[in-house]
């Protein structure tokens, strides 16, 4: 990553201030209207926007007088996993509030992440996120109950959602620093599925909540994983790897009603 420029260094430290990270896969038409998007609504909380390009892409187009947040790229020489490039991109800073959000993601209010640090700073939450709408503008079951496999049984073959809500999908999160720091981020061993059940999972055994704030944006979800092998494979160990982790094992026996612990869980 680019070291912090002099102007990024010299912003005061604003209490509700943002670190954004966005990792494209060859999304630049997204990426640019995103940005545009936070430029033009949500400037104000966003101090700054770390754009790490995964594969070869042209860099995106700074508006007229340039662009009301430090925006830092990164190019990878090779292509890290979701996670993996999340941590990398937050890791550095002071924000105190940091969020992962997705490049095909649309803002759909004047202030998003304005309600969603009101969301994250209430007592108890670890994660604020917004409703998502898909792209024909109905609700997106973003929010979800544990994976297991009956589970996926229901959803899938007998289409019938879960009401429980056990973790949402990382399209857009915000977390306060010192919680997305106390968890560890990602597992980075999840490659590109799961690791938002993993942490979802994890900050609730360490005792937060997750919060929907008042703020809608629009993710119309490219569902790869129906499409490619490649990504199918993926979404299949990414779910091996859930099942067999210790945070699921907890979690499963929290929903039973059993003493899960309180302390966070470690990555293994």
């Amino acid at each position: 990553m680019r070291p912090l420029t002099a102007d990024a260094r010299s912003l005061p430290t604003d209490p509700d201030a943002i670190l954004v990270s966005i990792v494209s896969h060859g999304h630049q038409h997204c990426v640019q209207q995103l940005l545009l998007q936070i430029a033009r609504s949500s400037a104000g909380p966003v101090r700054r926007v770390v754009l790490t390009l995964n594969l070869p892409e042209p860099q995106p187009t700074a508006p007229p007088g340039g662009w009301p947040f430090v925006l830092q790229l990164v190019r990878n020489e090779s292509p890290r996993g979701f996670g993996a490039n999340h941590n990398r991109a937050l890791e550095s800073g002071n924000e105190p509030f940091v969020c992962v959000l997705n490049p095909d993601v649309e803002l759909m209010s004047d202030e998003p992440f304005v309600a969603l640090v009101q969301a994250a700073v209430a007592a108890g939450v670890g994660c604020a996120y917004p409703q998502q709408l898909n792209g024909t503008g109905q609700l997106q079951d973003s929010e979800r109950a544990i994976p297991t496999p009956w589970a996926l049984v229901r959803r899938y073959l007998i289409q019938r959602h879960e009401t429980t809500v056990d973790w949402v999908n990382a399209a857009c999160l915000v977390l306060p620093r010192t919680v997305w720091q106390s968890v560890s981020g990602f597992d980075e061993r999840y490659f590109m599925y799961c690791e938002d059940v993993d942490l979802c999972l994890r900050l609730r055994l360490a005792g937060w909540s997750l919060a929907r704030a008042e703020a809608r944006v629009l993710h119309a979800g490219s569902r790869t994983s129906h499409r490619s092998l490649r990504h199918l494979l993926w979404h299949m160990g990414g779910l091996l790897r859930l099942w067999r982790s210790t945070a699921y094992a907890r979690a499963k026996r929290m929903r039973n009603g059993t003493n899960a612990g309180s302390k966070p869980v470690a990555h293994r």
